[in-house]
């Protein structure tokens, strides 16, 4: 087990998260002061919570189980709650398997579905900041939130677009390629994958070569 030990759980951040599975690390636990009671007065455990529901969208998004993400609220007092909280992660990460091969997914597409993560991450971080930062509440009106039809739209119109272009670029980085072979590597349909080209060709990102009838960077 790596523990990584900070002042506040509102210093983690989702590079520290990605990180960590990124160098195949089978779970990521994250302890917490108890909402509403903020030993800096910072509310860091509410941003805590809501950078967790993120990643474990995002975890989910990519095909990784987001149950290897976990967050629990303690006080520094309730060691006892810490050692539960800790022996029935590692129980549940036990039971999901290896990283990766838990979910049955090959090792090359799963760290380049995290390298296309973890390059997002700056935008990920801009986008929980003016879209997705909430007003301190419990906790089951957070993840209420995060599962609502409201917070998939959200996710989808920012961030989902954002990583299909992402790893679109890293796919180009390799050789060019035409559409219908990028839409099988990032098991997209050949109109989603034309629909991302054309906003990277106005971004400047790709470019269309003609003579090979492919798509390049540009």
């Amino acid at each position: 087990m790596r523990l990584i030990r900070v002042m506040c759980s509102g210093r983690v951040d989702l590079a520290h998260v990605f990180r960590a599975f990124s160098n195949g690390v089978d779970g990521v636990f994250l302890g917490a002061c108890h909402l509403n009671e903020c030993n800096y007065t910072t509310h860091g455990n509410y941003h805590a919570l809501t950078m967790v529901n993120l990643a474990k969208k995002v975890l989910e998004h990519i095909g990784l189980n987001p149950e290897r993400l976990k967050i629990e609220f303690m006080s520094g007092s309730e060691s006892n709650l810490f050692v539960e909280g800790v022996n029935g992660f590692v129980k549940k990460v036990k039971e999901l398997g290896p990283l990766g091969r838990g979910e049955r997914t090959d090792e090359s597409a799963l760290k380049f579905s995290l390298e296309a993560v973890t390059k997002l991450i700056p935008y990920i971080r801009l986008v929980e900041r003016e879209r997705l930062r909430l007003p301190a509440m419990p906790e089951e009106e957070y993840h209420k939130f995060f599962a609502s039809d409201e917070f998939n739209r959200l996710f989808n119109e920012t961030i989902a677009d954002k990583l299909a272009i992402s790893q679109i670029v890293l796919l180009l980085r390799e050789r060019p390629l035409p559409t219908a072979e990028m839409a099988k590597k990032l098991g997209l349909t050949p109109s989603e994958v034309s629909r991302h080209l054309n906003t990277s060709s106005r971004q400047g990102l790709v470019r269309y070569d003609e003579s090979r009838k492919c798509f390049a960077l540009a």
